[in-house]
């Protein structure tokens, strides 16, 4: 990282972040196939980080992170309402895509532009040392927080909740909490896996009290 980078404050990040065009103008593959709108909530003082996916179409036109059912579900999980959800100075959001990045042949979301990551993500943390525990939901966020110590599906990596909670943290480097995506398309998942809302929401819920 250059000296430039880190001499970044967390605010400046955030400006750039919101004003970003990369994918646009400077595309990996092809370009966003819309105007960008990047959509994160950070802070200084927030302890807890929620890191999901990317915007959906609704949360593309709101602007406001998780303002679809998703949203309302993982609120729940959480155990929290929306005025402590939105409020940054407790609770950071930062997605692995900013933009919502355009839909398939078949309707569903694309994955998230790997230009965010590659751009903004690691400086965006670095300038949060403050954080204790990230919440990390689906496969992208669990590749790039987990690393090698992600399974190999999606499931089993959930499953293995308690060894990525309980794992002796390095200084500085928040705990995880790897989490299916609360998309209504996951009921059947939820439904095959009883131990997720018996076993680990409680200690979702616990966690999130203690840090908000």
């Amino acid at each position: 990282m250059s000296e430039l980078a880190k001499s970044e404050t967390l605010e400046e990040l955030a400006e750039a972040v919101r004003a970003c065009r990369i994918c646009l103008d400077d595309p990996e593959k092809s370009p966003l196939p819309h105007m960008p709108r990047p959509v994160l909530q950070v802070s200084s003082t927030a302890r807890l980080c929620v890191c999901g996916q990317a915007p959906g179409t609704r949360v593309h036109k709101s602007g406001r992170p998780f303002t679809d059912p998703s949203g309302d579900r993982l609120r729940d999980w959480m155990g929290i309402g929306e005025d402590v959800f939105y409020d940054a100075g407790r609770l950071a959001i930062v997605p692995m895509g900013f933009c919502f990045p355009g839909l398939d042949a078949k309707g569903g979301d694309l994955p998230p532009r790997a230009e965010c990551r590659r751009t903004w993500h690691d400086r965006l943390f670095e300038a949060m040392p403050q954080l204790e525990l990230i919440l990390v939901i689906g496969q992208y966020a669990q590749a790039y927080h987990l690393g090698g110590a992600r399974k190999t599906s999606l499931t089993d990596t959930v499953a293995g909740w308690r060894g990525y909670l309980e794992a002796a943290r390095a200084p500085g480097k928040p705990a995880i909490l790897p989490l299916p995506h609360p998309s209504w398309r996951n009921n059947a998942w939820l439904k095959r896996n009883p131990w997720f809302a018996e076993d680990l929401l409680p200690v979702l819920q616990r966690e999130v009290a203690r840090l908000i």
